[in-house]
């Protein structure tokens, strides 16, 4: 068994000390968010940083789900979230794959017009009159094929897609494959760490999908849960000063516990996915990164 040096025992106890602190800072105003969200109002009036409340309320929930818009909403966000990445990762593949053959004529210039799109973009008012021409208005297209290629998810999926051996396409050719056969027996099943790294950065985008939600969709009932999370903090914010108009004997929750309950909502069910793709995220983001 190797003996580490006193020095080098001493640096690996520096490293996880600030490691932990590093964690515990991160940690501790997620917990924050959650207790706030469950705590009593009297509590929440006593302290309004705290990491367990002493008794748990659910009012702040109730308040959330009181109707069932917000349940509509989540279907219609989780529907555009999984349609929308769906669509992305085909989308995205398929180019990525073309710009990383190096047989592909004009693929310098291809390239230089992707990366201007991280540069440049035309802006809210451009971006609104190309999909209304388009006759995308207040519908889920309008949510979804904006988003379809994100030119920093392309660059990644092509650079990892560059770093793959040519000796596999070559070998795939002899035996009769065709390019898209290539692509999707041998190229994806061999990508599955920038798969889900890219998978997830689409997904988590079409999740928080806010501000082209707000600009392209009038229909309050196709409202992803983004938008209407902010409409009931806005709700909760008027109950908050104008209480003449609610029953006597109904206290609403503080507006702060409600925007805690909104941030939880709009939170966990991404974190539920991650754990299930982390060991595959943080592989698939560097890899993609390496080669140019």
């Amino acid at each position: 068994m190797e003996h580490r040096s006193l020095s080098g025992r001493l640096f690996e106890a520096v490293n996880l000390f600030l490691l932990g602190l590093i964690a515990l800072i991160t940690i501790l105003p997620f917990v924050n968010v959650v207790a706030v969200s469950f705590a009593t109002p009297e509590e929440y009036l006593k302290s309004t940083f705290m990491l367990f409340p002493t008794k748990f309320s659910l009012e702040a929930y109730k308040f959330i789900f009181s109707t069932s818009t917000v349940s509509r909403s989540l279907i219609v966000t989780v529907g555009i979230t999984l349609v929308g990445t769906m669509v992305s990762m085909v989308f995205t593949s398929c180019m990525a794959y073309g710009l990383a053959r190096r047989d592909l004529g004009g693929r310098r210039v291809l390239m230089f017009l992707v990366v201007f799109t991280i540069l440049f973009n035309g802006g809210m008012i451009p971006s609104f009159m190309i999909v209304k021409q388009l006759g995308l208005i207040n519908s889920y297209g309008a949510l979804i094929i904006p988003s379809a290629v994100s030119a920093f998810n392309l660059i990644i999926m092509r650079n990892f897609f560059m770093g793959l051996p040519d000796g596999l396409e070559e070998s795939a050719k002899i035996d009769g494959c065709n390019d898209i056969g290539i692509l999707f027996r041998i190229v994806l099943p061999l990508s599955k760490a920038v798969l889900a790294s890219v998978g997830l950065f689409y997904a988590v985008g079409y999740w928080n999908t806010f501000m082209q939600a707000v600009l392209f969709i009038d229909d309050y009932d196709k409202w992803p849960i983004q938008v209407l999370l902010r409409q009931i903090v806005i709700m909760a914010a008027g109950l908050s000063t104008n209480t003449e108009a609610m029953s006597p004997d109904y206290v609403p929750p503080p507006e702060q516990t409600i925007k805690m309950a909104v941030i939880v909502v709009a939170t966990v069910p991404v974190l539920l996915v991650y754990p299930f793709l982390q060991k595959h995220f943080a592989k698939g983001a560097l890899l993609g990164s390496i080669k140019g």
